[in-house]
């Protein structure tokens, strides 16, 4: 009966290979799944910044629809400013700069804090760009993910 016990109680726990191979595993997983995470939450933070450029080019043309310039005062004068106050949305910074007697404009949102190194424009004509991006800026399009992708 002691023979018993005593084999019973030795097939209760794990040895230490079994603890190193598990461990291995979930530290495999985790270098792989850490900085897809990562890079998720930073393309999530995105959006607000575009959103921000878009609803003001809205108001923009509303505003030249208005009064047929981008400037705060139609003819604009020296050192005359963007019409429409910016938009402060998180982790960014637009700014407008008007140009050609009020009637072009490029808004520009640069990242800050967390979004350090992201930089969105849109004008007058629409155009969109993606001047900075961590992982390669595309001149052509807004791009959350970087590189030569365009968002749809």
């Amino acid at each position: 009966m002691g023979c018993l016990v005593m084999s019973v109680l030795r097939n209760r726990g794990f040895t230490l290979i079994e603890v190193m191979v598990t461990l291995a595993i979930l530290a495999i997983l985790g270098a792989v799944a850490l900085p897809a995470y990562t890079g998720y939450v930073q393309r999530s933070r995105v959006p607000a910044g575009l959103e921000a450029l878009s609803s003001y080019a809205t108001r923009m043309e509303q505003r030249y629809q208005d009064t047929g310039c981008y400037a705060n005062a139609c003819p604009p004068a020296v050192g005359a400013t963007c019409a429409m106050a910016v938009p402060e949305p998180t982790n960014f910074t637009v700014t407008c700069a008007q140009a050609n007697n009020g009637q072009t404009y490029t808004a520009t949102a640069t990242g800050s804090g967390p979004m350090d190194g992201y930089t969105y424009t849109i004008n007058q004509a629409g155009a969109r760009a993606t001047t900075a991006h961590p992982k390669g800026a595309n001149n052509a399009c807004w791009s959350t993910k970087g590189g030569t992708s365009c968002d749809s």
